[in-house]
């Protein structure tokens, strides 16, 4: 199975022959496995040239970048070699009728708070906890307005009053002075709780933007977050489903169990970031869910978790090739 490399130190990516290596500023050197690498994942300041370039899209190797708050700020993305002329005409069909692409963008948005829910209430009954029932309650009641919502912008108001109040059960679930929630922040994140789930966020985007690289789909046509010209959506609004699951329950387990301290934390400009080592350590773990199985009920064998995430994608395409309707991925305990 390929793999993606992290690398968080600055220095230069190069090619030599047949081989890819990174040697950073002290002139150390680490060898990149091309036959099993799918992705490069660069968080320090790296330099690379159109050579090094030119090899990595013949290998099909995606690099993604991120800024010094850990977000992702692009891709180099090689040459979509699963293109689909059809497929495009197809995405481009739905996000034109305004019925289908509401129907679809409610899909993502229902299968997010569904999976929001089994994360709340999952921790409502180990904790015992009255306040995470009432705030599942809330979500609940929330939830049922998404019927009456005929607009994408309606949608994502719901939805943001909804992860306003999940957020919100985050204190109760933690409980540690360290990792403080107290209100969402981005760009940059104002404490250590908001730098984590940015930076999660951010390795869950470029995972579902990897996978629809090796599907018909074009990630430059989302459904919920709106086309634009500066980036990709799709990944955005398939993430949405993916990020109560894999972001927020890794987090908790993470601080939980103490491998994340407020020491894996440092301040930049006027945000707080992971450090190097706290980056490490999130990514390491991050990677190993991906990898863990569970038992598919359809397929009726395990698959990984990064799987799972290419099954959505397929649902995706026979959707929008008219064969079958939508179900978002909804966990199970």
């Amino acid at each position: 199975m390929k793999t993606r490399i992290f690398i968080f130190s600055d220095g230069e990516l190069k090619r030599k022959e047949n081989t890819l290596f990174f040697e950073n500023e002290k002139g150390e050197k680490k060898f990149i496995p091309i036959e099993g690498t799918q992705e490069l994942m660069l968080f320090g300041e790296v330099n690379l040239n159109k050579r090094f370039l030119e090899f990595a899209s013949q290998k099909e190797i995606i690099l993604h970048f991120f800024n010094y708050y850990g977000y992702y700020v692009g891709s180099f993305y090689p040459r979509e070699h699963l293109n689909s002329g059809y497929m495009i005409l197809k995405q481009a069909e739905v996000y034109l009728n305004p019925e289908r692409r509401i129907n679809l963008a409610r899909k993502f948005v229902e299968g997010a708070i569904s999976n929001i829910l089994k994360v709340v209430d999952y921790y409502a009954r180990r904790k015992g906890s009255n306040q995470i029932e009432n705030i599942c309650t809330n979500i609940t009641a929330l939830a049922s307005t998404l019927p009456n919502q005929s607009t994408t912008e309606s949608l994502m108001a719901i939805e943001g009053n909804i992860r306003d109040t999940y957020y919100s059960a985050f204190d109760e679930i933690i409980e540690d002075e360290d990792f403080k929630f107290e209100s969402r922040t981005r760009r940059p994140p104002k404490n250590r709780m908001n730098a984590l789930i940015s930076f999660g966020n951010s390795l869950l985007y470029t995972t579902v933007l990897s996978e629809i690289y090796k599907t018909h789909l074009d990630p430059r046509i989302g459904f919920l977050h709106t086309t634009n010209f500066r980036r990709f959506t799709l990944n955005l609004d398939v993430a949405e489903v993916f990020k109560p699951i894999f972001v927020d329950r890794m987090i908790f387990s993470l601080i939980n169990k103490g491998e994340l301290k407020k020491n894996h934390f440092e301040k930049k400009m006027d945000g707080v970031v992971l450090n190097e080592e706290g980056m490490k350590i999130f990514s390491k773990e991050f990677e190993e869910r991906l990898h863990k199985t569970i038992t598919h009920k359809k397929i009726g064998k395990p698959i990984s978790n990064r799987r799972l995430i290419r099954l959505e994608l397929y649902k995706l395409e026979k959707y929008i090739m008219g064969e079958e309707d939508y179900k978002p991925f909804v966990w199970e305990w």
